[in-house]
């Protein structure tokens, strides 16, 4: 179609060149008169190899001109291929509707244009994209049926597989057996799956899902949802796996991005007892060693019944400070070496005062490098375009944007300040900044944190001891003998290097691992309510993926909702212990106690997803910018929602949640959770907890707000709180 241009172009680049060669000759002859003038030693050979070497040039030029301007054609056609594409695609779904019936067009039209979206040269050009089509779009009915079936065995397989390589890979960094060496990190950074979507592209299985089970949208999914059935909700399940095509080497460096943050996390800890004061008092046990920050705050949320706990949480506050402003010293990061003063920031050897050395941006470093790990795979998302969609729309199945509207509207509710009063009416003083973590409305307020390490003690001196008291704990709530059983045939527990974690299987056969820390003493209080936790992560883990009708509906919506889970079984930690609870408040400090754990962890979400888009408005920012922003926009979100709350403004504290540097815009989860998990525990409350738990679980992974109509006939809402709380107010007093 373009020779006759190449051609003409041709002979005009030859025509070019003969008058060159003329112009030049000429010149050369000139330079050679004016040269011999001034030196006798240029002669005709060096003339004579100047204009070869000219004309040689000026041929190379021409070719680079003429490639160019093929390069210019190649173009114009690849656009015209693009258009040929077009046609192709419309071919193809004509031929696929006339041969399947109109009444499929809905399905052929989305496989065939997303199937279109994500093939490239590398699969074959438009005839080879026809054929295939043609080829492989299979009826629906009983075909479709059998091959969903089998890609369902299949990817179970694969996933299950993939999850169990990098449980074991990761083992050295997450279970506390013995030091951990430099390669660990590098086996740990290792995702085994890195390269399934360009096998599955390659190999054309991807494009044969895409095809037969095509993707839908949040919107869509939330609008015809409700009048699908089970299957139907399968196969769109199916259609979110392949969205997008990220190469294998950007999959594997989010991987050790992501990997190398945890591992950072996870070896954060502080010394408590090498904590000072002005007078160089300590204030805590010498072997006291608690991780950033989760440690942190509990520790800092369990001395409100003390009455020293006030100077021992300024000072743990302060530690936290410089955390945030990166100005703690890496002297007092996971070891004990020094005293340190985290007020004044100074530093101790045998009380002579030495010269520490700031952390600087490390933590930020780490932040950055998930971003820049994560918006590199953007181009290849054309469904979500950028890691913050991804992390909403897709995983959550809620917009950013709505998630951000219920957190502002409820924390900007009149109830909040109601609720501040009255807590710095049960404190007896004003509310500090760290008071986002008042622990005042469980009943566990009032037994000291002493007895509840002793009695957690005696009952678990071992992470065995916890292991085989599942059985009970699950009895206690409920479940019958041989439920108990058979869920704890498929749970294992592990001595954790972190806080704890749950980490569920993705295969039949293969157990969910509950992670929890244990010292040489026994489990104190603090592992115990955390393990107890992570115990309904793997509960839900367990069900979701064993008693769910289709794989690709196992799990829960969201993470928010195994937190949601998570948080019921840990409300009754001290019920599971034995103790009883016949306070006629109970449901509403139940109801305080949620309002305000919610109104502390949305200004933390806030924060998260402020940076996130900071990140994307100056994606070139430096680990140092990203620090002053991260401050500046946890200071704002503190002045806007929190600073008339709690009596002070500029407080840094929302930046302190190490979620944000380990594991990106999961916060979100924890405030969606304790809203999903109070209206679930309104909705069951008198009902039989077990029976009603596993009616609920099965609802799968559908969209979150069709999951809460099946399982307490609302959607995900603030305002149920807000009411509940409201109420409580009324009945709770000081």
């Amino acid at each position: 179609m373009y020779r006759p241009k190449i051609s003409l172009r041709i002979l005009f680049i030859i025509i070019l060149l003969q008058v060159y060669k003329i112009f030049f000759s000429q010149w050369i002859k000139r330079r050679i008169i004016f040269n011999f003038a001034l030196n006798n030693n240029f002669n005709k050979i060096q003339t004579t190899n100047i204009m070869k070497k000219l004309f040689i040039l000026l041929t190379i030029s021409a070719f680079i001109v003429l490639n160019m301007s093929c390069g210019n054609s190649e173009k114009k056609s690849n656009s015209k291929e693009m258009a040929y594409n077009k046609l192709s695609v419309d071919s193809v779904i004509k031929a696929l509707t006339n041969k399947f019936c109109e009444v499929n067009k809905t399905k052929i039209d989305k496989g065939v244009k997303q199937a279109a979206l994500l093939w490239t040269d590398k699969d074959g050009d438009a005839k080879s994209f026809e054929k295939f089509c043609l080829a492989n779009f299979v009826k629906p009915g009983d075909a479709q049926k059998a091959l969903f079936d089998r890609i369902s065995t299949n990817f179970e397989v694969l996933f299950g597989h993939f999850n169990k390589v990098s449980l074991d890979l990761k083992k050295p960094l997450h279970i506390d057996e013995g030091d951990m060496l430099p390669i660990d990190d590098i086996f740990g950074g290792y995702d085994p799956s890195a390269h399934f979507a360009d096998d599955f592209f390659t190999n054309k299985i991807a494009f044969i899902a895409i095809l037969n089970f095509p993707f839908y949208t949040l919107e869509e999914k939330e609008k015809l949802g409700a009048s699908w059935t089970r299957l139907e909700w399968a196969y769109a399940k199916l259609g979110d796996i392949f969205t997008s095509r990220v190469p294998a080497e950007l999959t594997q460096n989010l991987s050790s991005a992501l990997s190398a943050a945890d591992t950072y996390i996870s070896g954060y800890n502080i010394y408590m007892g090498k904590l000072v004061n002005d007078k160089m008092k300590t204030f805590f046990p010498a072997d006291l060693k608690l991780i950033t920050h989760w440690g942190l705050r509990d520790e800092l949320k369990s001395h409100y019944a003390d009455k020293d706990g006030l100077e021992k949480q300024k000072m743990i506050y302060d530690v936290m400070k410089n955390i945030i402003s990166q100005e703690i010293p890496v002297e007092v990061i996971n070891k004990n070496d020094y005293l340190w003063n985290p007020v004044t920031n100074k530093l101790y050897k045998d009380t002579k005062e030495v010269t520490g050395t700031p952390e600087k941006n490390v933590r930020y470093q780490y932040l950055l490098n998930n971003f820049k790990a994560n918006e590199a795979i953007d181009k290849y998302c054309p469904q979500y375009p950028t890691y913050i969609q991804r992390a909403f729309d897709q995983s959550m199945q809620l917009t950013q944007e709505t998630v951000e509207k219920i957190y502002t509207e409820f924390i900007s509710s009149p109830t909040v300040k109601k609720v501040a009063s009255l807590i710095s009416k049960r404190l007896q003083r004003k509310l500090q900044p760290f008071d986002i973590w008042y622990d005042g409305f469980k009943s566990r307020s009032t037994i000291s944190e002493s007895d509840l390490d002793k009695a957690v003690k005696a009952k678990y001196p071992t992470r065995d001891a916890f292991e085989k008291d599942i059985p009970n704990i699950l009895i206690k709530l409920g479940f019958t003998k041989e439920k108990a059983e058979y869920i704890t045939s498929k749970i294992q527990v592990d001595a954790s290097r972190g806080a704890g974690h749950a980490w569920g299987a993705d295969m039949k056969g293969e157990k969910a691992h509950l992670r929890t820390r244990v010292g040489k003493d026994g489990m104190d209080y603090k592992g115990y309510n955390i393990a107890v936790h992570e115990f309904g992560h793997t509960v839900e883990q367990t069900i979701t993926l064993y008693d769910i009708d289709h794989y690709f509906l196992r799990s829960v919506p969201n993470t928010a909702y195994t937190e949601a889970i998570a948080f019921l079984f840990q409300q009754k930690d001290l019920e599971l212990l034995g103790y009883k609870n016949d306070d006629a408040n109970k449901k509403y400090l139940f109801a305080l106690d949620n309002f305000w754990s919610a109104y502390e962890i949305m200004g933390v979400s806030l924060v998260d997803m402020g940076v996130w888009k900071w990140m994307y408005e100056h994606p070139n920012a430096t680990a140092d910018e990203l620090k002053t922003q991260v401050i500046v926009i946890a200071k704002d979100v503190w002045n806007k929602y929190y600073a008339d709350v709690m009596g002070s403004k500029d407080e840094p504290i929302l930046a302190i949640y190490s979620h944000m540097i380990e594991d990106p815009l999961y916060l979100s989860a924890y405030p969606i959770g304790h809203l999903v998990d109070f209206q679930i525990e309104k909705f069951i409350e008198g009902k039989p907890f077990a029976a009603e738990l596993q009616k609920i679980l099965l609802n799968g992974s559908i969209v979150p707000q069709l999951w809460m109509k099946n399982a307490v006939g609302k959607e995900i809402s603030g305002q149920a709180l807000i009411d509940a709380t409201d109420e409580a107010l009324k009945n709770v007093k000081e």
